[in-house]
């Protein structure tokens, strides 16, 4: 009978270990009080700027967020008093851009774009690398949260904190340079992928490429669905920012429509990418199907032929005595000139069909 102790190596095994949590400052980038839209000196946690804030109620705090599991975004979230949804949304992401609001405090989530470089389509895994930015404004604070390796906001907070004119007007005006900069990564991505379509384009209507790789063009479809995905739902947010919103000051009011118009003009771009996109995918199904039936007429116009001289040879193996031209010296030149002759009139016949 063996003798098993409870606290042997399969319940060392079995034992889960505590998760070590990581603490808030890791996920931090920056953080920094603005009176009159002059950055504060010094560093400064973000639950005091929001400390300092609140008891002097003069400017606001900018927190910038770097990847946030649970226990991190929860605990800013507890400080700042942000809705306990809002909270999950920007742990986990993959959210569809949005505007949700919450008293006073509003709830932006962009979808990012990058275009990735690439020598050419058929050597191209991917055209368009997507991240997400979350972005939260309250009364006196804004809060940005970024997922993604092409996300970062280090420039934008340095040209923002150039212009104290701008910061001055509160925390609508970094959601909307926020907006303004995400937006403007959409034009620059669709135009570098129009050279792409039109690559597409030449090559699937080429003449001198006898082969036609449908590849490419699956893969520029799902990425410009990808960007589609990206742009079309922050068209709904965007005309609400510009509208008669009482939480976003006039003045970025008429910034939001400007951002709004150039939205519509890449959702424009991509939806005739996209339509140019299944037209070429038609065209390229249909060049390869065309391809196909010719290779096949090929093949069998050579079997065809090659079925000539196969059926002789099957026939004069046999072990019989009283085929043609089995005692004549002279039958086995007449029965090749005669399979030469019916293999000519076979190919001409076929050549003449357009078979070969």
């Amino acid at each position: 009978m063996s003798n098993l102790r409870p606290g042997g190596r399969n319940a060392r095994q079995s034992r889960t270990l505590p998760r070590i949590p990581v603490p808030v400052a890791r996920a931090v980038v920056d953080c920094a009080v603005y009176v009159d839209g002059i950055r504060q000196p010094g560093r400064i946690t973000y639950s005091d700027a929001f400390t300092k804030v609140r008891e002097s109620g003069e400017g606001f705090v900018w927190l910038g967020l770097a990847h946030p599991d649970d226990e991190q975004m929860t605990g800013v979230g507890e400080v700042f008093g942000l809705h306990e949804l809002v909270v999950e949304d920007a742990v986990h992401a993959h959210q569809r851009p949005k505007l949700e609001v919450y008293d006073d405090m509003q709830f932006l989530v962009l979808r990012t774009v990058s275009y990735v470089e690439h020598e050419s389509m058929e050597k191209a895994s991917e055209v368009v690398e997507t991240g997400e930015i979350m972005v939260f404004a309250g009364r006196d604070f804004v809060i940005t949260v970024r997922h993604g390796d092409h996300t970062h906001l280090h420039n934008l907070r340095r040209r923002m904190e150039a212009r104290p004119e701008r910061l001055a007007l509160g925390p609508t005006a970094v959601l909307h340079a926020v907006a303004d900069k995400v937006v403007d990564s959409y034009l620059a991505v669709s135009e570098r992928m129009e050279d792409d379509v039109v690559s597409i384009e030449s090559t699937v209507f080429s003449r001198q490429q006898r082969w036609l790789n449908i590849e490419p063009v699956y893969l520029l479809r799902r990425e410009v669905l990808e960007l589609r995905r990206a742009v079309t739902p922050l068209a709904g947010p965007m005309s609400r920012l510009a509208s008669d919103n009482t939480l976003v000051p006039k003045e970025i009011r008429r910034q939001f429509r400007d951002v709004s118009d150039h939205l519509s003009t890449v959702i424009e771009r991509v939806v005739e990418y996209d339509e140019v996109l299944s037209s070429l995918l038609d065209a390229a199904a249909t060049k390869v199907s065309i391809q196909q039936n010719s290779d096949m007429r090929k093949i069998s116009a050579w079997v065809a032929i090659a079925a000539v001289p196969t059926m002789v040879a099957g026939l004069y193996g046999m072990n019989f005595d009283i085929l043609p031209g089995m005692h004549d010296r002279q039958g086995f030149g007449l029965l090749c000139l005669a399979m030469l002759i019916v293999c000519g009139a076979l190919w001409a016949t076929f050549r003449r069909s357009h078979w070969l």
